[in-house]
């Protein structure tokens, strides 16, 4: 089966006519006039009005980028841009002391929720690290369970993320 390239026109029974954006190794990117953009499946039945000629790599700049965000994730101290909630964006944080004669203290919520991002990305290094490391088994085992007690400390400050799946996540309760 010759793959269709970039730009190749088609006709769906259901979506109507558009315009291959992307392809990957399982799927056409399709932006139709009608319906928008739509993944389909390679052997899905459609009409070619007009076949683009080129060569098509069948892994797509997007899955070449995915995978190569993933490795720096796991191997560097890169970290991933993490999101803070609307609600605090432009926010402060007011450090007030329980002693009036004593100047509270103000720092911007992004920049206090940067240093807590921060915090996270270097637990998780500190565990990869810890994984690869030559440690006996007991000794890596007793290692993470600090590193999850780290991050259930952590969790108070979730309310500050945008995305749940962002969040800090300590040890379940059985």
């Amino acid at each position: 089966m010759k793959l269709l390239g970039i730009g190749s026109r088609i006709n769906h029974p259901e979506y109507g006519k558009g315009v291959v954006t992307n392809v990957t190794s399982k799927h056409y990117w399709v932006t139709f006039i009608e319906n928008g953009l739509e993944t389909l499946e390679l052997e899905d039945e459609f009409e070619v009005i007009e076949a683009a000629e080129d060569d098509v790599d069948t892994v797509s700049f997007y899955e070449v980028e995915k995978s190569l965000r993933d490795i720096l994730k796991k191997w560097s101290d890169v970290s991933e841009v993490i999101a803070i909630g609307d609600k605090w964006k432009g926010g402060k944080l007011i450090m007030q002391p329980g002693d009036e004669n004593l100047k509270a203290s103000e720092l911007p919520i992004d920049k206090f929720f940067h240093k807590i991002t921060m915090v996270r990305d270097r637990l998780r290094v500190m565990e990869q690290k810890i994984n690869s490391s030559n440690l006996e088994e007991q000794e890596k085992i007793d290692l993470q369970q600090y590193i999850t007690r780290c991050y259930g400390s952590l969790t108070s400050f979730n309310v500050l993320f945008k995305l749940k799946t962002q969040q800090f996540v300590g040890q379940r309760s059985k």
